[in-house]
């Protein structure tokens, strides 16, 4: 490898680090909401894996179902996990193609 690929190269490298960083930040930021149980319990997370805010709908406290509200909830919470989890790596696996496409020997 000629000394101007392997500087093109750690200068693409250092771009991809950084376009890697912002793009973890703007996806942390990100909402992703499921539900379960038909609508009776909703749920939001963030793109860094916090969970917002659950909601359960008050026809289901009313019923006093400890049970179903528990796991109506852990339903929830985890499809609207899942979904950040999938958005995140959809999208840090496109940048990373596109960034390695840049790369000499890599394709473009």
């Amino acid at each position: 490898m000629n000394p101007n690929d392997m500087q093109q190269m750690m200068q693409k490298a250092q771009e991809m680090q950084s376009k890697m960083g912002e793009l973890q930040a703007e996806l942390a930021v990100r909402r992703f909401e499921a539900s379960a149980g038909g609508g009776m319990v909703s749920a939001a997370v963030s793109g860094g894996l916090r969970v917002l805010s659950v909601e359960i709908e008050p026809g289901l406290i009313a019923d006093n179902d400890r049970g179903m509200i528990q796991d109506l909830t852990a339903a929830a919470v985890n499809a609207a996990l899942t979904k950040a989890q999938e958005a995140v790596a959809a999208e840090m696996a496109k940048m990373q193609n596109s960034m390695l496409s840049g790369l000499p020997g890599m394709g473009q």
